[in-house]
């Protein structure tokens, strides 16, 4: 709309005519006066329609609520008596002087004025874009936002790079399955969707680059539950010559900075740091609470670090695997014991988890960066030397070109603003999730592929 401007600047434009354009919040008619709120991405505002406007009354006579319209009005102060404390602009509304229906509206499948819990997940996530509109969620996204870009201020700010990663990649084990897309050039051939940057960020540190950072989309075909989902986004980053220490403390800078910048109050600072044995022994768990009930009910943040994590485990069937990443280096003390295959469940890693109220938040290690560290890691998984050569020669060869000693952590962002806003599932915190049954919202995916794609990518369905 030509010269159109946002709601929130109207309360700058007193006795000024500007154009405007929204959706319909709501209506009320007084008989010879009409009322509309105008609602946009800013606010609402109070549109008042006189009876000096006959042709604007006949227009809007059976509009419905979510119809999007566009006005030309006078912005008046309200008289005292009538001022809207609880909205933002209630000291202010808009005299119609011209008035255009953009879009039409049919009755909507469910309330968008109510926070929504009460309406059924399926059908809500079938109509997502009209579940969207409801404040709560409208909150919910704006502050992932702002989140976001304040990550990627205060990154810049530390000479981080911010850098992408494929998203098409190479399916290796990194503690979920892999989602994967078929090859049509390479038939019989697949790419992984990346679960994580791993293998790329610490390839940049190779390159080079030591102080990376991106917003990285990981993609993990795990079983779905309320703080977890297939797809994520990542505050990722890593950097070259550091220790543990460096990159827990950068981190919780960042952490700090961000959530008190948008008025949330800490509970500790620094952040207590428990051993993985305190954490078990203390609270039988690695993810727990700090708070008592009354800085619960405050809303208080409570963070913490979880070190000295166990670097080996037994499978379900007696075999050794990783706890967290193979990529990570042991603690120093242990790395003889690792070369040598000695003490393998004694050995600890440098993996450091973030932990706040309960859910763990962020996490990451100090990284492997010699050749012969990574491939004995993989050999006391029980690799072969050929299989580790497939699978993983190339960032052993990488490493053989010198590789700087480095370290970093992610974030996941869906569990941090679920955490902030004190929603109970990451789906109202993602602008269009998965259903709890796995489908995505709007679209009826996963879906069949037509003959000529099968043919295409050279697949056969069995089933």
């Amino acid at each position: 709309m030509k010269n159109r401007i946002l709601i929130k600047k109207t309360l700058n434009k007193v006795n000024q005519e500007v154009v405007l354009a929204g959706f319909v919040n709501s209506q009320r008619d007084h008989g010879k006066i009409k009322f509309i709120d105008l609602r946009d991405m800013t606010g609402i505002l109070q549109l008042v329609i006189l009876p000096a406007k006959k042709e604007i009354f006949e227009k809007i006579d059976g509009l419905k609520n979510e119809s999007i319209i566009a006005v030309k009005a006078i912005i008046h102060k309200r008289p005292g008596k009538t001022i809207n404390p609880n909205l933002d602009t209630g000291s202010i509304e808009g005299e119609v002087n011209e008035l255009q229906i953009l879009s039409t509206a049919k009755d909507l499948p469910f309330s968008i004025t109510s926070d929504g819990y009460e309406i059924n997940e399926e059908l809500r996530l079938k109509y997502r874009y009209l579940d969207l509109r409801r404040q709560r969620l409208q909150k919910n996204i704006k502050l992932r936002s702002q989140f976001v870009q304040m990550a990627r201020e205060f990154l810049f700010e530390k000479n981080f790079i911010e850098i992408e990663t494929p998203i098409l990649t190479k399916s290796t084990p990194e503690g979920a399955r892999d989602f994967v897309a078929p090859s049509r050039l390479h038939p019989g051939k697949f790419f992984a969707l990346p679960q994580s940057p791993q293998q790329y960020k610490q390839l940049l540190m190779v390159a080079g680059f030591e102080r990376y950072f991106q917003i990285a989309r990981c993609l993990r075909d795990e079983d779905l539950r309320a703080d977890r989902g297939f797809e994520h986004t990542q505050i990722d980053l890593e950097m070259s010559y550091v220790e543990r220490e460096d990159v827990m403390k950068l981190d919780e800078e960042m952490i700090t900075t961000i959530v008190e910048k948008l008025n949330y109050k800490i509970k500790e600072k620094p952040f207590p740091i428990f051993t993985y044995q305190e954490a078990i022994k203390k609270f039988k768990a690695d993810k727990f609470d700090l708070r008592n009930e009354e800085e619960k009910k405050k809303g208080l943040l409570a963070f913490a670090w979880v070190i000295d994590f166990p670097f080996f485990e037994k499978d379900k069937d007696g075999h050794w695997t990783f706890t967290h990443n193979p990529f990570s280096q042991p603690k120093p003390e242990h790395i003889d014991w690792l070369l040598k295959e000695k003490n393998i469940d004694k050995i600890l890693t440098t993996q450091y988890d973030l932990i706040c109220n309960g859910y763990e938040v962020g996490g990451g290690s100090i990284r492997s960066n010699k050749p012969e560290i990574l491939k004995k890691v993989f050999k006391i998984m029980g690799y072969k030397e050929k299989v580790i050569q497939e699978q993983f020669g190339h960032m052993l060869e990488a490493f053989s070109y010198g590789a700087p000693p480095h370290g970093g952590l992610a974030h996941g962002v869906e569990r941090l603003i679920m955490i902030l806003t004190g929603e109970q599932f990451l789906r109202e915190v993602q602008a269009f999730p998965q259903t709890s049954s796995g489908r995505t919202a709007v679209m009826d995916a996963p879906s069949k592929l037509s003959k000529k794609q099968l043919s295409e990518l050279n697949i056969k369905i069995n089933i």
